[in-house]
């Protein structure tokens, strides 16, 4: 991919964006990141994003016309796709289609854990928190010893469920959740992907700050929660 300029269109927060730098930098693939506000969507960034959303990864290959690829998941498909670095998906079809549906369980956390983050009141916070722990319950039985979802091998689950840890990183230091209580496996694992250098890459410096103001502007019960 010599001749291939990769910018991948970003948010600060965004965990879908996450995962996508998590593949390019462990495939050791270049890139460059450009972020949007997406609370003021710039007008050349709503005429090539379909669905007005990040990432984007904007493909410029020799002198051809620019492509531009949609949706976390396809993106990380195509970054698998170049065979560049270690593979992130697993050999075997049905394994790796396994890998697939797991990827997507991930996309089915974000949804909860948004309503979780985002929750004004004590019914609705409680109410995703169980979400959340009914859905890393199902996670902790399909965990093997580790230290990553395949084993030694990290995958692109890995890289899925990685942005969705770090979110807990930083209401860990808020309230006890509670919700890692009972899956002392998912707590390894979680703790693995921290650690590792392509995870820790893949947000700037400031996400924890930049994390918190989000929790104050959309007067998170997970702040109330710890008074």
């Amino acid at each position: 991919m010599s001749d291939v300029k990769l910018t991948l269109i970003s948010h600060h927060l965004c965990p879908y964006v996450q995962r996508v730098a998590i593949a390019l930098l462990e495939k050791a693939i270049p890139f460059e990141r450009q972020y949007v506000d997406l609370a003021a969507k710039p007008d050349w960034f709503l005429a090539v994003s379909p669905l007005g959303k990040v990432p984007l990864l904007l493909v410029q290959r020799g002198s051809d016309e620019q492509t531009v690829l949609f949706e976390s998941n396809v993106i990380c498909e195509y970054v698998e796709d170049t065979r560049l670095g270690a593979p992130l998906h697993p050999q075997d079809d049905l394994m790796r289609a396994r890998h697939r549906a797991w990827m997507e369980f991930g996309s089915s956390v974000l949804s909860d854990l948004w309503g979780f983050e985002t929750a004004k009141d004590a019914q609705t916070y409680a109410a995703k928190r169980h979400n959340l722990i009914e859905k890393f319950q199902r996670v902790e039985a399909e965990l093997g010893q580790g230290p990553y979802f395949d084993g030694e091998r990290f995958s692109l689950v890995d890289a899925v469920f990685a942005p969705i840890f770090r979110y807990f990183d930083v209401f860990d230091t808020i309230t006890h959740t509670g919700i890692f209580d009972a899956t002392p496996r998912v707590a390894a694992w979680r703790s693995a992907l921290a650690s590792r250098p392509s995870v820790r890459a893949a947000v700037t410096d400031n996400y924890d700050e930049r994390l918190r103001i989000f929790l104050n502007n959309h007067d998170a019960w997970l702040l109330k929660a710890a008074a």
